[in-house]
């Protein structure tokens, strides 16, 4: 799918089907077609595959091929059947329209055009309107991180407060939100550091540009927010860190609640299984054995000797 752009007023307007790409100042290719790939060779612009843009070397992420920029930032977003994921975006900057190429759908690309205009970066090049971009994913981001705080925050608030009250299915369910919030945490910390690198080179080059004090001071800001957003997923992490030692701390605590009964329960049948096991012997010289009253005399040392046991386990509060 290609979807291609031109500056409005008020942002960026979809350029129609069959309208000449000359004119478009910034062209998204989602899944790009061999057809597609072809046209962006006609700009000088080589699509690069999946594959390049899933090597991890930085040499074939940052890279330049004469006047153009080839910048590649791992970003989450979904696949086609709404799977969450985390892929590369390429971003390819030349002097007049950015291309970006991606195989699934960060939700920056969809609401960026619309706001385009009312972004500090503005439109007035494809600079800024990769500036612009930029700063609407890293926006986007820091609503994810935004997210995950809150539902650290119901988690532990039931983890914490409600804790003794929760059975044990109601605390892996809870494990199970604190690991998916994880995963989440994740894919946004692989999206700042790439971002960042992506904004470091990118830097190297902008005072080659005619407005490159502007570009600059731009540049710095989304900087400046990429950073604070480090430190914010580093504090949500130590919380995420927290959460789940309190949710494994209280499904241990609720296993040892149950192996303790277990054991005081095992413990309550061991005097009787003795005295059982004493009159079950078959020697000769047992006195006992012709008693009139030894059985219940020893079914009555079954029952207070298990009594004792239940007696001394409530006061040591075992039970």
């Amino acid at each position: 799918m290609l979807n291609a752009y031109v500056p409005r007023a008020g942002g960026l307007a979809l350029l129609p089907p069959g309208e000449d790409l000359e004119h478009a100042r910034w062209i998204d290719l989602y899944r790009p077609l061999d057809s597609q790939a072809r046209l962006m060779r006609g700009f000088g612009v080589d699509v690069p595959t999946l594959e390049d843009m899933e090597e991890i070397e930085i040499s074939n992420r940052l890279y330049r091929e004469g006047d153009t920029a080839y910048m590649t930032a791992v970003l989450p977003g979904e696949l086609p059947d709404g799977k969450p994921v985390a892929m590369p975006v390429a971003f390819i900057l030349t002097a007049e329209r950015l291309v970006t190429v991606r195989h699934h759908a960060p939700r920056p690309f969809t609401t960026y055009p619309a706001r385009a205009e009312r972004s500090a970066a503005g439109v007035a090049s494809a600079d800024h309107i990769f500036l612009g971009l930029i700063d609407e994913i890293v926006a986007r981001l820091a609503d994810i991180l935004e997210g995950v705080g809150k539902v650290l925050d119901h988690t532990g608030t039931m983890v914490l407060e409600k804790g003794d009250a929760n059975a044990g299915t109601e605390l892996r369910e809870t494990l199970i939100k604190i690991g998916r919030q994880a995963e989440v945490m994740a894919r946004v910390r692989v999206a700042l550091l790439t971002i960042e690198r992506v904004l470091g080179f990118y830097t190297t080059d902008a005072q080659d540009h005619a407005d490159s004090s502007r570009l600059r001071a731009l540049t710095k800001s989304v900087n400046r927010d990429v950073q604070a957003l480090e430190v914010h997923a580093d504090f949500l992490g130590s919380r995420l860190s927290m959460n789940v030692d309190a949710t494994l701390g209280l499904i241990n605590l609720q296993q040892n609640n149950t192996v303790r009964v277990l054991s005081v329960v095992a413990a309550l049948f061991l005097p009787p299984t003795m005295i059982a096991s004493i009159y079950g012997m078959n020697f000769d010289r047992m006195p006992e054995l012709h008693w009139a009253w030894g059985y219940p005399a020893a079914l009555c040392a079954m029952v207070c000797s298990a009594l004792l046991i239940y007696l001394l386990a409530r006061w040591k509060r075992w039970l």
